[in-house]
């Protein structure tokens, strides 16, 4: 039976720890609560994310063992040197956050619909607009000279780390190009960690690693209380 939050301060009606998550169903934590900035600040600073369809309630996980990817390890592939080589992406952070979200919502091939409803778009602009939610984003120019944004991907930054949500491309590498620019970023400034929450081959391509749920706890207990990248716009 999972557990419902009952209120929408997630100080009077906290998390529960994550060590009670489902295994069964894969890190499934507690049911219920709001998309509030204070609840999603709460919920990422414990390790834990929302993901839940439209038609759903909303649902917390926090799965065991945890895909993560120090900065230090990315991978740079040859083909992705070259790309990065190429100079045909400009890319940026955080000038049109909402757009990447919204792209990244985009129905795409294969797939029968998106967990990036409406509802979250809005909970994580709020998050951006008090400087918690980033995105890192890759243009290029078009025929006419106009900027056009090919790719790019969405998180949240905490501290020093970095949680990753969701990427999005609509020409060839421009989601590696945004992702590697970013690892780059988060290398210079010493960043602890990159979350990537599920595993998946193209993660794993790039550096990234199963940890234990314990281990992954034990980073966000430092390294969030740390000071982090103040102006993420400068990074460009």
């Amino acid at each position: 039976m999972i557990p419902w939050l009952r209120g929408n301060d997630p100080e009077i009606d906290p998390f529960p720890p994550v060590q009670r998550a489902s295994r069964k169903y894969n890190g499934l934590l507690v049911a219920g609560g709001d998309l509030s900035v204070p609840r999603l600040l709460a919920a990422y600073r414990h390790g834990i994310f929302p993901w839940f369809n439209p038609d759903e309630p909303i649902l917390w996980w926090s799965p065991d063992p945890r895909m993560v990817l120090f900065p230090k390890e990315f991978k740079l592939s040859r083909s992705l040197r070259k790309r990065l080589g190429r100079g045909d992406f400009q890319v940026r952070a955080d000038t049109a956050f909402t757009q990447v979200m919204r792209e990244c919502a985009a129905p795409r091939e294969g797939a029968a619909g998106t967990w990036i409803s409406e509802a979250m778009i809005q909970a994580y602009t709020a998050l951006h607009q008090v400087g918690y939610a980033h995105s890192i984003e890759t243009w290029r120019r078009g025929e006419s000279g106009e900027e056009i944004l090919v790719g790019g991907l969405y998180g949240v930054g905490i501290g020093r780390v970095f949680f990753g949500e969701s990427m999005f491309m609509r020409q060839t590498d421009a989601s590696k190009v945004a992702f590697a620019h970013l690892a780059g970023w988060l290398r210079q400034h010493d960043y602890g960690v990159i979350d990537c929450q599920m595993s998946t081959p193209h993660l794993a391509s790039l550096g990234a690693r199963e940890i234990p749920r314990s281990e992954f706890t034990e980073l966000l207990a430092r390294f969030t209380l740390e000071p982090g990248i103040s102006d993420w716009t400068q990074l460009a």
